[in-house]
């Protein structure tokens, strides 16, 4: 499909979109198969096309919006630094990342699709997916607290994918609203550590609409309080990067500036 234009929809809920668990508080993972320098995204689900050559206008009044929240615009330029997409889209290497990543943390992995049962089982994330999902799977680990790592799904109940729909509902345990701040809170971390891992952080930033009206005072607002609300849970640093198994992150860098 010829890509027009960058797709974002409103500020930070992100859609839901084929191939990606959608929770059933509004939330979703990113997924599908993008151009190198524009996402191919089905004409229904393009709420506000941001032209590729308008891009670079778009970053840069959203990077200025954020002038006196140094943590923000950290995290901002980590992603907006992943534009133009340089390493490809999707790469066996970006999903072998995202694997290591999980296994990083500790979390356990199956080559298996999700729709054979869950993405997250309690015990391991299936990685027959996109990068993107796997990574924002692990974010989905750490934005779980502690008691709900455990539960099918994170406790958010079933997705699409889930085909044990009544097991996944059962160990429900949030509310719509503490759903919907935790898939916030989920999609924006998994994002940054796309940028850690030089991944195209970029994509899923606009693919999950964390740049719809970003004209508007209100989305840069709704992302300085994301920013700051992953600050003060120590899952980012004061720089806006991913402060999780930084040994395994500051020696992954070395390894690829030395390559």
């Amino acid at each position: 499909m010829p890509a027009t234009g960058l797709r974002a929809g409103t500020p930070g809920v992100p859609e839901k979109r084929a191939g990606h668990r959608h929770s059933p508080c509004g939330g979703c993972r990113s997924s599908g198969n993008k151009g190198a320098q524009a996402i191919p995204t089905p004409a229904a689900m393009i709420l506000t096309p941001i032209p590729a050559a308008d891009l670079p206008t778009a970053i840069a009044g959203f990077a200025a919006a954020l002038s006196g929240h140094a943590t923000a615009l950290g995290a901002f330029r980590r992603i907006a630094d992943t534009w133009p997409v340089r390493h490809g889209v999707d790469t066996p290497a970006q999903r072998a990342d995202g694997v290591a990543l999980a296994h990083a943390h500790g979390i356990g992995t199956l080559d298996e699709k999700p729709s054979a049962s869950f993405m997250w089982d309690g015990s391991v994330i299936r990685t027959d997916v996109e990068a993107t999902v796997i990574v924002h799977e692990v974010a989905h680990w750490l934005c779980a607290a502690p008691e709900r790592r455990g539960l099918l799904e994170y406790g958010l109940g079933p997705g699409p994918e889930t085909t044990l729909r009544a097991e996944a509902r059962g160990q429900q345990a949030l509310t719509f609203e503490q759903c919907m701040h935790e898939e916030q809170q989920t999609s924006l971390l998994g994002i940054l550590w796309e940028a850690e891992l030089g991944h195209p952080a970029i994509l899923a930033f606009l693919e999950q609409n964390w740049m719809e009206g970003w004209e508007r005072p209100t989305t840069t607002r709704f992302f300085i309080d994301h920013v700051e609300t992953l600050h003060t849970a120590g899952l980012i640093d004061a720089d806006g990067r991913p402060a999780t198994v930084r040994t395994w992150a500051d020696e992954r860098r070395r390894r690829r500036r030395a390559a």
